[in-house]
Formats: structure tokens, sequence, C-alpha cells
């Protein structure tokens, strides 16, 4: 997956960053990539762990992981062990309630995250964090052609814009900034959000302003992307994020001036309240 070139700050300089080095051994289990991102988180911001489920039971034999497919065993552990990681070994408190999809093996690992950072906080249900809701929109529509393409054709082709019952890319990422951004926690605080792999997989691709990924940008399980903004008005904050141990910069507005290039009208959009963009 290519990275995000076209803001005039790409990558956030060095000595903006925390440079932390954790010296404690990471859980098991837990994508190496999320040890090398940690290293290069700011101090003091209001953090959000964007993050894949953990470790769930294989999918069925279609190929197709259904919303009924449970942590295994090893995955409660890992989540809960994740949890007081980043409790004990982070400037950050995770004392704020998170937001989940609300199928199970999300909400599980928040709880467990939760859990093992010696916490018990609310876990709001996010209909933006599942399907349908922040990519499908006319899921009668789109689940055929998922089922006939398989996962990484539909995000490419969601990507693309060559997709039925599906939102523009562009207005998907958006939905998804504008709902971290509305529940951004706490300076120092750093809050939960707990998804699934498609979702993450076409924000990502999103932020990073690429039209086709393949199975080495998959998000892992329990795999995330750190991210803050700037302390400015929505459309005229740039998001930071953390993604497999890189620093990114994206201006919202330039999601806005895609999204509006394409043609759509911002009365679709889930833009926080105060924003009046025409």
């Amino acid at each position: 997956m290519s990275k995000y070139t076209d803001s005039p700050q790409p990558e956030l300089p060095t000595d903006k960053l925390a440079m932390h080095s954790p010296s404690a051994t990471a859980p098991s289990h837990l994508p190496d990539s999320m040890m090398s991102s940690v290293s290069l988180l700011p101090n003091d911001k209001r953090l959000i762990l964007f993050t894949r489920h953990s470790l769930r039971e294989r999918s069925d034999g279609n190929g197709f992981a259904s919303y009924q497919l449970p942590l295994t065993p090893k995955g409660r552990v890992l989540a809960k062990s994740w949890g007081r990681w980043l409790a004990g070994h982070l400037p950050y408190s995770l004392d704020v309630d998170s937001i989940s999809s609300p199928i199970g093996r999300c909400i599980d690992t928040a709880q467990l995250m939760q859990e093992g950072a010696g916490l018990r906080r609310n876990i709001t249900h996010q209909s933006l964090l599942v399907e349908p809701g922040s990519l499908v929109t006319e899921p009668e529509i789109a689940n055929a052609v998922f089922k006939e393409i398989g996962v990484l054709n539909f995000i490419n082709r969601f990507l693309q814009g060559n997709l039925e019952g599906t939102k523009n890319a562009y207005q998907g990422g958006l939905d998804i900034l504008s709902l971290f951004y509305q529940h951004q926690p706490q300076q120092g605080h750093l809050m939960l959000a707990v998804s699934h792999d498609t979702l993450l997989s076409a924000f990502l691709a999103v932020m990073l302003d690429v039209l086709e990924i393949d199975w080495n940008d998959w998000p892992k399980m329990m795999e995330g992307v750190f991210l803050w903004f700037d302390e400015m008005p929505f459309d005229q904050a740039n998001a930071h994020f953390v993604w497999r141990g890189e620093v990114y910069i994206r201006p919202v507005s330039t999601l806005l001036d895609g999204y509006r290039a394409a043609g759509f009208h911002s009365s679709k959009l889930l833009l926080p309240p105060e924003v009046k963009w025409t």
C-alpha cells in the first residue's frame, strides 16, 4: 500500500514524536507492527486506537467469516494482555468509554482490553463500525457481489467507485473520521474503537489515497492504527495516524475536496454538526 504523498507534510518530523521505546515483551500473538507503531506515538494527544478485533474462530467452509464467530481462547488472552500492556507502558490513560461494532467478538475485544487495563467502562455500539453502515448502503445488492468476487476484490472495487450498493469511498472515509472526531477522548487518554478487517482496510486505503490493495496490506487480527487530530474544527484539521511503524498526515479538507469533485452532495456526509460545508 502506497503512502499518502499529496499532503505538504506527509510524515510527522521525528523531533515531534515521543519515540517510546518499550522494553517489556509484547503480548503473545500480537502483530509485530503494533510495537513499531507504539514506538512512534506522541505524548499528550487525544489518541484513538482503531483496531481489528482479536483472534477469532476460523471461517466456515465457504471462506466467509460470519458475525457469529467468537474469539478463540488465545484471542481472549491476547485482548486482555494487550490492554494491560498499553495501560502499563504508555503515558496514556485508557480510563475512557470505548466504541465498537455491535458484533460479539468486537465487543468482547473491547471489554477484555478494558479488563486488562483494570477498567470497566461503557462500550457504545456504533453502526459505522460494522456492515451495513460504513461502506455498504444496500446489503441486498452488495452481499451478492461480495460472495461472488471475494472480500479483497470487493474492497478494491469499492475504492475504485465500481461497486453498486455502497457509499463513495471518500464518504466512507469521512464518515468514520467524523465518528472518531466526535468521540475524541480527553487529552492524555486513549480510546478504543474496535471493528473488522474490511472496514479497517478500506479506511486506511482512503486515508493513504490508494485505489488498490493486496493481501499484504490486509489488517491482521488485533492489528490497528493509532490516530489523532489537530485541535482545529473538523474541516480544517489534519488527521495524524500511525500504521505499521510509519507516521502519516492527511488533511481532512483533501477528503472533502475529493468528495465534492466526485459530484456528491454534502448532505449525505455524517459531518460534525458544527461543520457548515456546502
